[in-house]
């Protein structure tokens, strides 16, 4: 908007100086009587004197907006003032986003259940983190967590449900443990809807705020990971769908954010047992060979920037949605006929 603004400005300037070039072959196209007198010195120097003139006149009218703040290269933080919760920031996705978020202004309180590891990363983001412990499996951790945040800011207006747990479960339906199903939904699906509760609980009663949930493109796609994982993902995406309605009414936003797969420390120590032997570093690459956006492939910066846009005032009038952070991922199957043919000729 700022470079649109200037691009105006300079159209102005430029539509002067052509005024006054015109203004000039005027004068020697239409009036020689008034300019007979003079000699071709005297009648060039008149004209650059008035060129002169107009031309001050109009920088001068033009540099006090140019030297505004309109033209700042200060980058803006869009979430000054705002005070923001995030749950399973010690790392990864949302520390990463924890960092983000204070780089924007906002004061953010670092929950999550590792306590060495969470005081530490609110130790590195700054005055303006602050860690509490939080196990998102008990309702009264994440009542705690949301009083905490009134006690010391006041306030709450942005609460990130981040935190889950991969399930290291077998692959097969016939094989799976319902305990261990129940302990995952536990922290992936009810440790959200807690979180949901509470922010709401808070947020009704002043007429505003902002929800975010972590979901993935397991949840959106079948076949990407286990079946509890995937259906854990898939509960998110419709909690934060089926919320929108009430929390609209009263002015609450509600987004869902499903990355692709990112190889953190979450994704890789899994990988681990099903690929046993397979080195960090070539597990990151097969991650990374899965992007079919060519070039790319997600970080938890990717997802910490929308989450960004999801909680400033750009998105003011986003709600409801599943923003899928994928590089095209989902929205697309190639039936790769071409490749079938060359495999049958060799």
């Amino acid at each position: 908007m700022h470079q649109f603004s200037l691009c105006i400005y300079i159209y102005m300037f430029v539509l002067w100086l052509t005024c006054c070039l015109a203004f000039q072959l005027i004068i020697h196209s239409y009036c020689p009587l008034l300019l007979s007198s003079l000699s071709q010195e005297e009648e060039e120097e008149k004209m650059l004197r008035i060129r002169s003139r107009i031309i001050s006149s109009t920088w001068r009218s033009l540099l006090p907006q140019i030297s505004s703040n309109k033209f700042s290269t200060h980058s803006e933080r869009k979430l000054e003032g705002k005070v923001a919760v995030i749950t399973g920031a010690a790392s990864g996705i949302g520390k990463e986003s924890a960092a983000k978020f204070i780089s924007h202004g906002a004061k953010v309180i670092v929950a999550d259940i590792h306590r060495q590891l969470g005081q530490q990363t609110a130790s590195e983001l700054g005055d303006n983190a602050t860690f509490v412990p939080c196990d998102v499996t008990k309702e009264s951790d994440v009542s705690d967590l949301v009083d905490f945040a009134i006690s010391k800011h006041g306030q709450l207006d942005i609460m990130y449900n981040n935190a889950g747990v991969a399930c290291r479960t077998p692959l097969s339906i016939v094989d799976i443990d319902l305990a261990q199903f129940d302990r995952v939904m536990a922290i992936n699906v009810r440790g959200v809807m807690a979180g949901i509760k509470h922010a709401a609980r808070v947020m009704i009663p002043r007429g505003s705020g902002c929800i975010l949930c972590t979901g993935s493109v397991t949840g959106v796609m079948g076949g990407l990971a286990q079946p509890t994982y995937s259906t854990t993902k898939s509960c998110v995406i419709g909690i934060v769908r089926s919320m929108t309605a009430q929390l609209c009414k009263n002015g609450i936003r509600i987004n869902c954010i499903s990355p692709f797969a990112i190889p953190t420390a979450f994704s890789l120590d899994e990988m681990r047992e099903y690929f046993p032997g397979v080195v960090p570093e070539d597990l990151t690459k097969m991650l990374h060979n899965t992007s079919e956006l060519k070039g790319a492939y997600c970080e938890p910066i990717d997802v910490a920037n929308a989450a960004l846009f999801l909680a400033s005032e750009d998105a003011k009038f986003i709600s409801g949605q599943n923003l899928v952070v994928d590089g095209g991922f989902t929205s697309f199957k190639s039936l790769n006929l071409s490749q079938q043919v060359q495999e049958r000729s060799t």
